[in-house]
């Protein structure tokens, strides 16, 4: 069946050939540059060497006692690579040679260090091969920690436990879950391990990822999966089905697998299909008044006179985690291939289904930065026909933020200057061309500037994005620099910005983290279909 195509392409911002922007806007790109300068120079002042900064403190810490490994630096180090910032690139650099060390007694988490550490060493040893010969140093220090890394995969299952002991790589379950896994934890360490195979000739760590992905298509029913699985037996646990939280980078990875190895594996594109098949028939909806697309939760609550009859609520809510799927949904149709812009006629009922999702989230996510700061919020609400009582008459038509308006305790309330939205209009930038993502991209950025940015210190969160009388958080989220910031929200405004003729999304795939691989052809094949 072919789709009815839209009478306008306006719509589904698909430019015009006179419209396309892929120059670099050199003014807007350098003012993200200074922006990073400044987080970077505030950290180094204050901080260099910990894993995480403190700007209003002007302190740092670490995750454990037993010391530091590198979460801020190693996470921004292929950053200062791409803005050309050598001098903090050589004190970085000489930081990780000399004084990172992964021989440390304490419990750190499997994902966030796998994507973070070892994916930010993974980047940088990329990056670094740009003249020709790759700095060893960066391969060495990642080599060590995906050794360490692999005690977390001694499970029945062969899912990681959610906790690592780097010294002796001991695997440890959480506690806070009762020992259960995070879906999208276990699912999103596999570009990052698959990579390193592919660097050192080694397999143990493609296979030990790769079991972990034949174990969940072992054991899941249609293409959505809950958030939590048990590690023994590798089963899920009846809990949430949501596209935010300990869900979201599950998704992303399916496609991103498929396109790393130069989609010579299908497996997971077929797995990807279907859950954007699915995602699109029981999580996506629209509001009543402006048809903005967002995404639901389905959440299990035990009922029945015996209290194990399972009856599934719909919650109309939103993680600002889930803006990340906008751009996800577009470069799945494009898989990062011309013609660019893309060709509407070209496009398949599929395609045409998640090109228009992938807009519309777009769309909804910023439309959630219309607060009084311009920022969004962690959470979002939105309306729909049948609004319980205490839902606020005077709240706005489309979506709200549940809480006390006044209040600054309240996690939905806050922003910590997340990348997701950033990433999405970087990725629809790039695969059109079309100037309203550059638009929306300066205004995220404007805002940041406006109640984030401290005079010293750094950039802080803020407590309440739709409260007039600005409160900050003491704490600067390494996203921002590192996790987020310095090295997600920062580096994507810089390459929305920057000229799109470099690192073509045909030729390389980012992490859940920003940090950036090469599309490889494997030469090891995948063990299950």
């Amino acid at each position: 069946m072919t789709p009815k195509l839209p009478t306008s392409n306006s719509e589904f911002l698909i430019p015009s050939a006179h419209e396309v922007q892929f120059k670099a806007d050199v003014p807007k790109r350098e003012a993200v540059k200074q922006a990073f300068q400044h987080a970077w120079s505030e950290y180094e002042t204050h901080a260099f060497g910990a894993d995480e900064y403190h700007p209003i403190s002007k302190k740092g810490s670490n995750m454990t006692k037993a010391g530091g490994i590198g979460y801020t630096i190693v996470d921004s180090i292929d950053t200062m690579m791409l803005m050309g910032l050598d001098e903090e690139y050589a004190r970085a650099r000489s930081w990780i040679e000399n004084d990172l060390s992964f021989n440390r007694d304490g419990l750190y988490n499997t994902f966030e260090v796998t994507i973070r550490v070892l994916g930010g060493l993974l980047s940088a040893h990329h990056l670094s091969s740009a003249n020709g010969v790759p700095d060893s140093i960066f391969l060495e220090k990642a080599e060590d920690l995906g050794n360490r890394l692999l005690g977390a995969f001694n499970t029945p299952s062969g899912l990681p436990l959610s906790q690592i002991n780097l010294a002796n790589s001991t695997g440890i379950p959480s506690k806070d879950n009762n020992g259960m896994v995070s879906t999208a934890e276990v699912a999103t360490l596999q570009l990052e391990l698959k990579y390193l195979s592919y660097l050192t000739d080694d397999e143990v760590y493609w296979r030990a990822a790769e079991k972990v992905m034949a174990t969940i298509k072992g054991v899941m029913q249609g293409g959505l999966v809950t958030v939590f699985m048990e590690p023994n037996s590798g089963r899920f646990i009846t809990s949430d089905i949501r596209l935010g939280s300990r869900g979201d980078s599950y998704y992303e990875y399916l496609l991103k697998q498929y396109l790393q190895t130069d989609r010579s594996e299908p497996v997971y594109r077929d797995m990807y299909d279907t859950a954007m098949s699915e995602i699109d028939k029981h999580l996506i909806k629209e509001t009543p008044s402006s048809q903005l697309i967002y995404t639901i939760e389905i959440i299990p609550n035990m009922a029945g006179e015996d209290g194990r009859t399972i009856q599934w609520r719909l919650l109309p809510k939103q993680d600002h985690l889930v803006c990340f799927l906008g751009g996800s949904l577009l470069l799945g149709v494009t898989e990062g291939r011309g013609p660019i812009p893309p060709d509407p006629s070209s496009f398949t009922e599929s395609e045409w289904r998640d090109w228009k999702n992938g807009i519309g989230l777009i769309k909804t996510c910023m439309a959630t930065h219309e607060t009084l700061t311009g920022l969004a919020p962690e959470i979002a609400h939105f309306r729909t026909p049948t609004d319980p009582e205490w839902v606020d008459e005077a709240a706005p038509i489309d979506w709200y933020i549940k809480g006390m308006k006044y209040s600054t305790s309240a996690l939905i309330l806050r922003t910590i200057c997340r990348p997701e939205t950033v990433e999405s209009l970087f990725i629809a930038h790039r695969l059109t061309g079309h100037p309203q993502y550059r638009k929306w991209g300066w205004q995220i950025f404007q805002a940041i500037e406006k109640h984030c940015k401290l005079e010293t210190g750094g950039y802080a969160t803020v407590l309440n994005v739709d409260w007039e009388v600005i409160k900050h958080d003491d704490k600067m989220e390494t996203f921002f620099h590192g996790e987020d910031p310095f090295s997600e929200t920062l580096k994507y405004l810089y390459l929305l910005f920057d000229d799109a003729s470099k690192l073509s999304l045909s030729d390389v795939v980012f992490n859940t983290e920003a940090h950036i691989f090469p599309v490889f052809t494997p030469s090891i094949k995948t063990g299950f279909a």
